[in-house]
């Protein structure tokens, strides 16, 4: 690999990672701001508050969890792969209650124990290379291929946790929006709707009932 290409390589890699730990500050500032009364207000489907931010919180700790566990396998080539691979493959109803078991978790202080997991996964992400290999549902991934689920799942969720909120997102959820619209945007390309899809952000038609990339 010529020089000009490892560092356009490593530039890619490291704006991953920036976009990723500002998704990460940005859930952690939302968090912080949550009402102690808010906790039980209904945020998105069947989850409330503490439910949608426990589900977000998965964001972190899966880092963490698949880093540590032994990857095998062919590599996944990538985030869109990852996506293709895992959609459909948890039932919702099943979705819907480890939300719920993972806010319950939370304990009695849930912007508390936001705020160690963002610093626990931020400072292990410090110390483990692009190329470390994180053992993901779908397969064996290289850790800076992963980081872009993640940064989705942030940014989505905390769009979420926002409107349910009535505050505005946290500036620093800004690139991690763009880069994921990016992402979505490419699943979609890949989907049976993606003429739907196109169609709906040119302003041609609304959204059809259950139309999602993932």
């Amino acid at each position: 690999m010529e020089a000009e290409d490892m560092d356009l390589e490593g530039g890619a890699a490291a704006a991953a990672r920036a976009r990723y730990a500002g998704a990460a500050q940005a859930f952690l500032e939302l968090a912080g701001q949550i009402p102690d009364q808010a906790w039980s207000r209904p945020a998105l489907g069947v989850w409330d508050v503490r439910a949608l931010t426990g589900h977000t919180s998965r964001a972190l700790t899966t880092v963490e969890t698949y880093l540590s566990t032994p990857a095998t396998g062919e590599l996944l080539a990538g985030p869109v792969e990852y996506f293709l691979a895992v959609r459909g493959a948890t039932s919702p109803d099943a979705i819907a209650q480890r939300g719920k078991e993972t806010g319950t978790a939370l304990g009695e202080d849930p912007a508390s124990a936001v705020r160690e997991l963002v610093q626990r996964v931020t400072a292990l992400l410090g110390k483990t290379p692009d190329d470390a290999l994180v053992a993901t549902p779908a397969g064996a991934m290289r850790l800076i291929d992963y980081l872009p689920t993640r940064t989705f799942e942030l940014a989505v969720h905390t769009l979420d946790l926002a409107r349910a909120l009535g505050l505005p997102p946290p500036a620093l959820l800004a690139p991690a929006v763009a880069a994921s619209l990016e992402l979505a945007a490419a699943i979609g390309s890949r989907s049976p709707a993606a003429g739907d899809l196109l169609l709906l952000l040119t302003g041609r038609t609304g959204l059809p009932e259950g139309l999602s990339v993932l």
